[in-house]
Order: C-alpha cells, then sequence, then structure tokens
C-alpha cells in the first residue's frame, strides 16, 4: 500500500589530503595575526604588576 523502500544513501566524496600552498599559507599568517592580536593586549608578565600601588589616603574636606 505505502510501497517504497528506505531511501538511498548519498555518495560522499572524500576530502582532499592536499591543499594548495596559497590556502596553507593564507591561513597560516591568518593565524599568525590573531596571535600577534591577542597578544598586544596583555599588559603585564607573568610576575603581574610589579611597581607600587598608587595609593592616597582620604581628607576630610576642611583638614
Amino acid at each position: 500500500m505505502c510501497g517504497g523502500g528506505a531511501p538511498s544513501a548519498p555518495v560522499v566524496t572524500p576530502a582532499p589530503e592536499e591543499q594548495d600552498a596559497g590556502v596553507v599559507a593564507a591561513r597560516d599568517s591568518e593565524r599568525l595575526r590573531r596571535r600577534m592580536a591577542a597578544s598586544n593586549t596583555i599588559l603585564t608578565g607573568a610576575q603581574g604588576v610589579t611597581a607600587q600601588a598608587p595609593t592616597v589616603s582620604k581628607t576630610l574636606l576642611g583638614q
């Protein structure tokens, strides 16, 4: 009555093993650019800030 079976699976082609040298170079330069941009936002080293903190005690007005 309903007739028909399971649909056949589509044919999948494997991904290419080798890539174009231009594509690889562009990907590597993009990774390097992002890594350099991320490292530019770090303002301290591994030890943190080693300078004295600029602390000033508060004073009351009129004194």
